[in-house]
């Protein structure tokens, strides 16, 4: 960060006056072990988190569970549970007012995250382990991504874990069957055709499974009998364990969960579903602001980003009303891909090309790279337009900007630059694999990812397509327009559905009346809004923060404002709550002042 290394000069400049100032720092030191207090319930916590998710383990770097899955029953949940309610209970009695600001600030997330955990479970989430476009069960079929596959006893790990997924099923349908009783389920209206998600799995031959995906090629360095025994072995875990498994979730969605899940569709129609919704609002902006803002935020940037649309309509030389320009959007041909690879060749072009456009844009880049790919098949259909997924920590593996390809009519091209800019670079995977690349940090922090700073970031992202010349013609233009009215829009539906009585069909009807979404994915959106509830209110909400810290660093330094340090300083700590970032950026213009 830029403003720590001036920090620094400015110290050995002032090295008569540092002395000084040391000495009186030494004077009121803290007492010597609050900040050992604080760090040892960092890394007792993370150690237990460990042992209490292997997947999570795992996905961290920590391959000494591969072989388990975790215990997902009630009493484990419960012993989860009270375990953090106790490190929260000795988190409050450290006197932290005496640490660094940094430390201050990761005694805050900590205390965040433990409360998060606490509240979720007193709320009953763990009773609705899936929404309308993901679930546990499409989470397993990636389960062998951040595994290692080098050596036999690594295969045997994977074959053992997938000998482990009947029992997690089964104990998930437990909770789910918890909340049917409760009346705490996701809509039925959201869930047509989300069987097809669970049925994807169940194939006659192991080899035709996603999970049979490491076994396409085995290294030599396993060895020949090894090699065939594992082969044999991952067949009869395929066949005896995944595909029954997903048989039996299947049956038990079809035959129980579906007929059985609610009618209502706002998140105030759930048990205590007032206070649940009110604590999702505040978890996913990271603000204290109530349902009732949020919708007026998002009713006046929809209102802004409108008068600005209609300008860029007026470019194109289209005469006619914004509804017939979004018809002709989204029945023209030219504006849709005619393959699954031209789109995934257009996507990474534009991708390629702001790649070169970085280091105007920022002084500090990540090591890791990214690469582009379809959305896997058995996903596609109920998933959105594309979604970043992010690097196994410490792998050799990529990030990976996935983009769906089913359903091309359905996949315009216009706001493709948009998409891409918020997916891949300078958006997710810009400043995950920067966070991953934090020093000095505990670990809860470099793999913690908050919606409202990091989706905030990716949007805007989009945004600095313009700085950066990617939007090459009004359409694209457009697109990214749409893209951001889209999130706005999300600020009212959200709301609009779960804490003000909206239906789906006006949903359906604001969304497709302000956005040139299509409208497959106006559905499919809507569909994620009403299953999901808060979490669509962290882009605009970010974004509208970060442009807002710009505003007032490029007011605050004038001449001396560098965009590329602005960003730095920016991802320089991660994803941090909105306020949390709001006291970082201040205290960096306060730095960067001559």
């Amino acid at each position: 960060m830029s403003g720590m290394r001036l920090e620094g000069m400015a110290a050995a400049l002032l090295m008569p006056v540092a002395l000084v100032a040391l000495a009186a720092l030494v004077a009121c030191a803290p007492a010597p072990d609050a900040r050992d207090q604080l760090y040892a319930l960092f890394d007792e916590d993370w150690a237990a988190r460990l042992v209490e998710s292997p997947q999570f383990a795992t996905s961290v770097g920590d391959h000494s569970r591969n072989d388990e899955l975790a215990d997902m029953s009630l009493e484990a949940i419960e012993r989860r549970v009270e375990r953090r309610r106790d490190v929260l209970r000795r988190l409050e009695e450290i006197d932290v007012s005496g640490l660094s600001a940094a430390d201050r600030i990761n005694a805050r997330m900590f205390e965040r995250q433990l409360r998060s955990s606490v509240q979720g479970f007193e709320f009953g989430g763990y009773e609705m382990p899936l929404n309308a476009d993901s679930g546990f069960h499409m989470g397993f079929a990636r389960m062998h991504r951040p595994m290692p596959f080098r050596t036999a006893d690594h295969y045997d790990d994977y074959i053992a874990r997938m000998r482990a997924i009947p029992a997690y099923f089964e104990q998930q349908q437990g909770h789910m069957r918890a909340g049917i009783e409760r009346g705490f389920t996701l809509p039925r209206v959201t869930l047509e055709g989300y069987e097809d998600t669970i049925s994807a799995h169940i194939v006659d031959d192991p080899q035709d499974s996603a999970f049979w995906a490491p076994f396409e090629e085995v290294p030599a360095s396993v060895g020949e009998m090894d090699r065939e025994r594992i082969l044999t072995d991952a067949e009869a875990a395929i066949t005896d364990a995944v595909v029954p498994a997903y048989q039996g979730f299947y049956d038990f969605f079809v035959g129980e969960y579906l007929p059985g899940a609610r009618e209502t569709i706002g998140a105030s129609d759930l048990p205590d579903g007032q206070a649940y919704y009110a604590d999702q609002v505040r978890w996913f902006t990271t603000l204290d602001v109530t349902p009732q803002e949020v919708h007026e935020i998002g009713l006046g940037e929809v209102a802004r980003i409108r008068a600005e649309m209609a300008e860029v309509i007026r470019e194109t030389g289209f005469e006619g009303s914004y509804a017939e320009f979004l018809d002709f959007l989204r029945s023209d041909p030219r504006f849709y891909p005619k393959t699954a690879q031209e789109l995934l060749e257009r996507a990474a072009w534009i991708a390629k090309t702001m790649d070169g456009k970085l280091p105007s844009l920022f002084a500090t880049l990540p090591r890791v790279p990214y690469t582009v790919e379809p959305v896997p098949d058995h996903m596609a259909p109920k998933y959105t337009a594309g979604r970043y997924v992010s690097a196994p920590y410490n792998s050799t593996q990529p990030g990976i900007y996935w983009v769906n390809t089913y359903n091309l009519p359905s996949r315009p091209l216009y706001p493709l630059a948009a998409l891409t800019l918020h997916e891949a670079v300078p958006g997710h995977h810009l400043q995950t694999a920067l966070a991953a690349e934090m020093d000095a940090v505990p670990e809860f922090r470099r793999h913690d990812y908050l919606s409202a700073f990091g989706e905030g970031w990716a949007l805007y992202a989009e945004y600095l397509g313009l700085e950066a010349g990617i939007y090459e013609d009004p359409y694209s233009n457009f697109g990214r327009l749409t893209y951001e009215i889209w999130r706005a829009c999300r600020l009212v539906v959200d709301t609009g559905v779960h804490a003000l009585g909206w239906t789906r069909q006006q949903m359906l009807d604001y969304l497709a009346e302000n956005t040139a979404l299509s409208l497959h994915e106006v559905t499919t959106e809507t569909d994620r809004y009403i299953s999901w509830p808060g979490q669509a209110l962290a882009y605009k909400i970010g974004e509208l923060k970060i442009r807002e810290l710009r505003a007032r660093a490029e007011e605050a330094l004038g001449a001396d404002f560098d965009v590329r340090h602005f960003h730095d300083a920016v991802l320089a700590n991660g994803s941090v709550p909105l306020d949390i970032l709001e006291e970082l950026i201040n205290a960096w213009i306060e730095e960067q002042k001559p």
